[in-house]
């Protein structure tokens, strides 16, 4: 069944677009929340009078997802995660933990537009996070994971910590002998 929509569907298109639909999808839900009107003379006609009203305000759309984009992309997001020594999170960095992040900062973003590279980041390090905006918009964010290291990880990297510094300062005594015997 042909239908024109009055409203933005999610997952079927925006408003004024003409779509082809299941008879019973029209029927049971776009008809009684007064989401799609049949498509005929009389609606056609309809929505071509109101065709300027509907293209404003998919440029206002467009409009406002192109200033998110550059606020976004300005944006660096640090995540403190808890972390063994070696780097591995205990958890995992996912979608919700970046929507998370961009609320603290101020910009509220559907979690499932927030594509997080391979679904989920269980490493330190840094990332990029791409966020889907209107039509084929996408923004850029850099995600920065660090450590929120426990207890006995603190311990235990502070002695790898020590033993270098000690390994670090043992090597250069040695090597300042070695250098005043060769000036002799």
């Amino acid at each position: 069944m042909k239908v024109i929509l009055n409203q933005d569907v999610k997952y079927l298109g925006e408003e004024g677009d003409v779509k082809n639909v299941a008879n019973g999808y029209m029927r049971n839900y776009l008809a009684p929340r007064n989401l799609a009107v049949p498509y005929n003379d009389a609606t056609v006609a309809y929505f071509e009078s109101r065709k300027a009203e509907i293209e404003a305000r998919k440029e206002l759309k467009r409009k406002e997802s192109a200033s998110l984009k550059e606020k976004l992309e300005q944006l660096t997001l640090v995540a403190e995660m808890p972390a063994g020594a070696n780097g591995k999170l205990y958890g995992a960095v996912t979608s919700l933990t970046v929507a998370d992040l961009l609320l603290k900062s101020g910009h509220e973003v559907e979690r499932k537009r927030i594509e997080v590279p391979g679904s989920t980041i269980k490493n330190v390090g840094n990332y990029k996070v791409t966020v889907k905006l209107y039509e084929s918009q996408t923004a850029t964010i850099e995600l920065q994971v660090k450590a929120q290291l426990d207890e006995s990880a603190k311990a235990e990297l502070a002695a790898k910590e020590a033993a270098k510094a000690s390994k670090a300062a043992k090597e250069a005594k040695e090597e300042v002998p070695a250098e005043e015997s060769k000036a002799e």
